[in-house]
């Protein structure tokens, strides 16, 4: 493990470097989004924040969750484990959300409803539904799997690689292809605009704050917007930490009706 983190670390000092000394940009599609995806889902070998997300309708009406994610890599780049648990608004207080992900297979997702007692699996055809009620989709929360995708590199300009990504199974997912505008600095997606199958635009994802922690470019502000409804999710990012030491145990089956309070306290 920490060889690997070594060697990835040494590849994206040397990614960074040649952007900014000017050095050829990457020209390798695959490349580029395999160190955007490390960036974004996989900051050191485990992290935690605790996130606001305000729902806004196109009449302006306003809904609110807040909950703590915890995260832990089982191998850098491939598995890893989640766990959500909701503190606000008291409807959703309880509500704990689990992810085993997996590279090789679809991931596992299960859902537990305090006021029924009951866990609910998420099946890998829900996965690009509504994250309790928000914009979010439950397949966000974790990240998509690179592999599920193809990737051409369509433009390179002076801050962002533009990557155009489609479906290798398109009858899994609601949209054709979108596109990412990935810093060319710090690798972190700032950009994802998703089409149908007309070429219309309608889903956005937008980084709009990012903050370093330990030494890592993370996103504290992103808003996705429903671009045919009207209506966006803020979500913002707090207490972030990086490298705690997270033991496997709290991400079991027992969490969902035993969250590990320990571990969800801002620090």
């Amino acid at each position: 493990m920490l060889k690997s983190r070594l060697y990835l670390l040494l590849i994206a000092s040397g990614l960074t470097l040649s952007c900014v000394t000017g050095a050829a940009d990457l020209t390798d599609a695959d490349q580029i989004v395999h160190q955007a995806n490390l960036v974004q889902y996989y900051a050191a070998d485990d992290g935690r924040s605790i996130a606001r997300m305000t729902i806004i309708d196109a009449r302006g009406n306003r809904q609110m969750r807040q909950f703590t994610i915890l995260r832990k890599d089982v191998e850098e780049g491939a598995d890893q484990r989640y766990l959500v648990v909701f503190s606000r608004p008291p409807d959703v207080h309880g509500t704990v959300f689990r992810v085993e992900k997996h590279v090789k297979r679809d991931d596992d997702r299960w859902l537990y409803l305090p006021d029924l007692d009951l866990v609910k699996r998420i099946s890998a055809g829900d996965k690009r539904t509504s994250f309790v009620g928000t914009h979010y989709y439950y397949e966000d929360v974790s990240g998509r799997n690179e592999n599920e995708d193809a990737h051409e590199l369509e433009e390179t300009t002076d801050t962002y690689y533009v990557i155009k990504n489609t479906p290798r199974n398109p009858g899994s997912v609601e949209f054709a292809y979108y596109r990412a505008w990935v810093d060319k600095k710090s690798f972190l997606p700032m950009k994802s605009i998703y089409y149908d199958q007309s070429d219309k635009e309608y889903r956005r994802i937008e980084v709009e704050k990012t903050e370093d922690f330990q030494g890592h470019t993370t996103a504290t502000q992103v808003k996705v917007s429903d671009l045919i409804s009207g209506g966006h999710t803020l979500a913002q990012f707090r207490y972030i930490q990086y490298d705690m030491g997270m033991p496997d145990n709290i991400f079991s089956e027992r969490s969902l009706r035993n969250p590990p309070a320990k571990w969800l306290k801002a620090q």
